[in-house]
Order: C-alpha cells, then sequence, then structure tokens
C-alpha cells in the first residue's frame, strides 16, 4: 500500500492541507506551527494526550475556529477553508467526539437539516439512511429520535449525517470510544474500505493499536505542537507513546489485583427488579445482585442489552417497575455523556463541583467551599487548563472527564457508578483514573464500572456480571466466557 511522505512540498492527491497553523485562547497557545496533510487513498492518524491540540487542530481544518496564523485548504482542487459551509462543499465532514444531534428530532431530520435544500422529503431522505446502513453497517432507525438513542447510535447518526452530505475526506474524532468491540471494528474495516475507494480520512484516537492497525500515516502532537509524522508501517507502540508524552510508557493497563474473589459487606442490594421504558418494554428483568465494599464489579454488555437501566437504578438515577432496591444515600455517577449529563458546559467549575448531590443540597450555598473543592479536583486529578474560574466548555473532552471523575470521588462516597471511565483519555490519564479507581475501592468504596470496552473491564473487576437481554448473570473473569455470555452464548 502507498505510505504518503509527509514533507513533499506538494501532492496532487492532497485533499486536505494545513500549513505553519497557530492558534490561541486566552493568551494560551494550543497550537505553534503545525502542518498537516491529507491525500486521497488514506487513513491518517492524529495522536497526542489530552490537551495537545488534536481537535483544535481538525477544527481549524473543518473551519469551527479560524487559525491565528496559517493556511487552512481542501478539495481538489484545494481551496481556502474559512467556514465549515467551505469544508462541506470541497467534501470534508468531521464527525465530532461531542454530538451535535438535535434530540427532539428524529434520525431523519437530523441527517436532513443543514445538508439539503428545499422541500423536505421524508421518503428520501429515509431510503439515503437505510442505504448508508446497508453500506456501513451503521443502521439506525430513519423514525427513531436522536434522544432515544444510545451513545453509540448517536456515534452512527453523526456518521451518517457526513456520509449523507457528500463528504470524500472525514474526519472523526474519537469515533470507536463509545463503540463495542465489534463495532468498532467494523466501522474502521468501512473506513479502510472507505479511503482505498480513493476517499480519505483523519482518526483521531488515544488508542494506539488501532492507529498501527489501520493507518497508512500517522502524526503526534505533544502540547501544541507536531513532534512526529511518519508511515504507520515505520512505528510502534513504544515510539508512539514516547512521542505522545516525552518519555517512554507502558501502553497497556496492568489487571488489578483480584484478591479471592470475595466481597466485603453489602452495600448495595437489589432483589428481583425489572425495569420498564417510557413504551412499556422491559428492558431489565427479575435482577437479583449484591454489591460488596471494596469490591469493582465490572458490567460488561453490547450496546442496547438493559446495561444503562441497570447503572442508572444502581446509582438511584431511575427507579424500577417492580421489585426492591437498596442503595446508599451517597452514590457518585459518572454518566457515559460528560457534556450532556455530567456538566454545564457554559458555567465554571466551581458551580460544576457545587453539583455534586445538587438534588440533596438545602441551606445558603457556601461557594468559598466549593471554590476549594473545584481546586482540590483540578490540582488532585490533573485538570489541564483549568481554574475555579474556568468554564467547563473550554476543557478538552479528556479533562472534562477527569474532572467530573474527580468531583464524584472528592467526597469519598460509599459506592460510585462509572460508565466507559476513560472515553476519550489517553495512556497516562487512562492509567490515572484506573489508578483513581482501586484506591476508591480499597478504602471501602463500592465502585461498578461499566465499559464498551471489555479489556478495560477485564483490567479492572475483581467480579464481572454480563447483562444480556436484560437479564444479569455473574460470569468467571474470563475474556472467553464473558464474550460468549455477553453474545447469549451458553
Amino acid at each position: 500500500m502507498h505510505q504518503p511522505g509527509f514533507d513533499r512540498e506538494t501532492s496532487p492527491s492532497e485533499v486536505l492541507r494545513l500549513s505553519n497553523v497557530a492558534k490561541s485562547f486566552s493568551g494560551t497557545v494550543v497550537l505553534d506551527d503545525v502542518s498537516f496533510r491529507l491525500e486521497a487513498g488514506t487513513i491518517h492518524a492524529l495522536l497526542g494526550e489530552n490537551g495537545a491540540g488534536k481537535s483544535t487542530l481538525m477544527r481549524i481544518a473543518f473551519g469551527l475556529h479560524a487559525a491565528d496564523r496559517g493556511e487552512v485548504q481542501a478539495g481538489t482542487p484545494l481551496r481556502p477553508i474559512r467556514s465549515p459551509i467551505d469544508a462541506i462543499t470541497s467534501g470534508v465532514g468531521m464527525v465530532h467526539q461531542h454530538f451535535t444531534n438535535v434530540p427532539a428530532m428524529t434520525v431523519v431530520e437530523n441527517v436532513a437539516l443543514g445538508g439539503r435544500r428545499g422541500r423536505f422529503d421524508e421518503a428520501a431522505v429515509s431510503s439515503l439512511v437505510r442505504d448508508i446502513g446497508e453500506r456501513t453497517g451503521l443502521t439506525l432507525d430513519p423514525r427513531a429520535r436522536a434522544g432515544s438513542l444510545s451513545v453509540a447510535g448517536q456515534q452512527r447518526l453523526e456518521i451518517v449525517k457526513a456520509l449523507a452530505r457528500g463528504a470524500r475526506a472525514l474526519i472523526l474524532d474519537e469515533p470507536t470510544a463509545v463503540l463495542a468491540p465489534t463495532e468498532a471494528t467494523e466501522l474502521l474495516e468501512w473506513l479502510r474500505r472507505f479511503a482505498d475507494a480513493g476517499n480519505a480520512a483523519v482518526l483521531i484516537t488515544h488508542r494506539l493499536d488501532e492507529a498501527l492497525r489501520v493507518a497508512d500515516q500517522i502524526t503526534v502532537l505533544r502540547r501544541g505542537t507536531r513532534v512526529l509524522s511518519a508511515p504507520a508501517a515505520s512505528l510502534d507502540t513504544f515510539r508512539l507513546s514516547e512521542a505522545m508524552i516525552g518519555q517512554s510508557a507502558a501502553v497497556s493497563l496492568p489487571r488489578t489485583d483480584r484478591g479471592n474473589g470475595t466481597t466485603g459487606s453489602s452495600i448495595a442490594q437489589l432483589d428481583g427488579v425489572s425495569v420498564r421504558d417510557d413504551r412499556g418494554v422491559e428492558s431489565l428483568t427479575d435482577v437479583n445482585l449484591v454489591v460488596g465494599e471494596g469490591e469493582i464489579l465490572g458490567i460488561a454488555a453490547l450496546d442496547g442489552n438493559g446495561q444503562r437501566e441497570l447503572l442508572r437504578v444502581l446509582s438511584g438515577r431511575a427507579r424500577p417497575s417492580h421489585g426492591r432496591v437498596s442503595i446508599p444515600d451517597e452514590v457518585g455517577f459518572v454518566p457515559e455523556d460528560r457534556q450532556r449529563d455530567a456538566l454545564i458546559l457554559d458555567e465554571s467549575l466551581t458551580i460544576n463541583a457545587a453539583l455534586r448531590d445538587a438534588g440533596k443540597a438545602r441551606g445558603i450555598m457556601r461557594w468559598a467551599q466549593h471554590r476549594e473543592q473545584a481546586r482540590h479536583v483540578i490540582a488532585d486529578y490533573d485538570v489541564r487548563g483549568g481554574t475555579p474560574e474556568t468554564q467547563a466548555r473550554t476543557l478538552s473532552g479528556g479533562n472534562q472527564q477527569k474532572f467530573a471523575l474527580g468531583r464524584e470521588l472528592n467526597t469519598s462516597p460509599r459506592m460510585i457508578v462509572v460508565e466507559n471511565p476513560t472515553r476519550g483519555l489517553d495512556i497516562r490519564a487512562s492509567a490515572a483514573v484506573h489508578t483513581r479507581l482501586r484506591l476508591a475501592a480499597q478504602r471501602g468504596t463500592a465502585v461498578i464500572v461499566y465499559s464498551q470496552d471489555l479489556d478495560e473491564v477485564l483490567a479492572l473487576a475483581t467480579r464481572v456480571v454480563v447483562v444480556h437481554r436484560g437479564r444479569v448473570q455473574s460470569v468467571p473473569i474470563d475474556r472467553g466466557l464473558i464474550g460468549r455470555a455477553m453474545l447469549g452464548v451458553a
């Protein structure tokens, strides 16, 4: 396969070029003299720690941000990009890490919004959605409301919207972070076929094995500068991790000490719990579960099997339609969509710190105390670019995640429920989050963790339960056994 050389002066197959781009926010340099090129027929992976500038660089490529200095061009032939309209017209589509769907609209309406002209033809757009689903495996119900979709479903919708607008060069920001392993594999296989057909893609990812497996070219940013760009075939995980953090680093997370498999005294208990959704469909059926003090209970499931409802019952965010629930008065909760459900993006980190158990708070707000709480979380959890007065929106996705987790663990709750704890985090940040969860368990906190990355569940859990079609069963910590249980295979 042809491997493009990065530093050639010109290339007739270039479909996206950023030259000597610089960008600062509020006096903080985010990008410093960064160049990046994407050629037709290739996948170019963009790596770097949280806050390295990856998403900002690609938002500039898509016209969402204006560069302070430098040149941005796209299309065939290359022409200047000054706005998202310029980018879309030039055949560039962006799939954002945080979703831009309108929750109250259907899939079809979201696809049509901003991408088509004239009278809305629901039948034609529905046909387009189904056609894209058949070609990519990203199937969606055209009539489903976006707000009712799972996180994985919303991610699919973002990709379908870009493809429906004729994108020939796709920018994907952490596209597999919210997908189950089989879904991620299918997406990457399709992305490879998409590029091999003469199209192109930028893949922002923290998964080094993913980048090495699928990319032709890999570029690494560190603290806003380009430190490496080379053909993927010439690289390995050691060199990439070293480039990302400036020193050699372990690229896999250590397995936790599982002890003897027993749990401490009961912290939470579900007896015969069933849950029905708004449509009356039963998503959990007759669940019996005990959660012990100091254990890390891993939840393994393919998307849509009832694990979302189980986690919300355990966190006290949902009530069962039948059965008995016993949980502590104080339960920490880190939801899978941090921007929608964990943070108020336009408010300061102090106000976001005050959201901890806000529904139970009474009396006068003690702002000095909440400001100090925010300061502790920022320092203890290495929330880069943040002060107590910083708006949550200005943090990178990974730093938003670290703040949300730190806020919930800061008060040492008796139990914490965490969904996809390292979604969007780099190697070092992921290892730090895992360490925090293990330390919480060692202090006696019951930790319940769900991840769409089965390897993460296996790395963390002292005990695993599998949710399949609304039923819960304990499974020995064995990848093959857990995988078969997730698929419903005896």
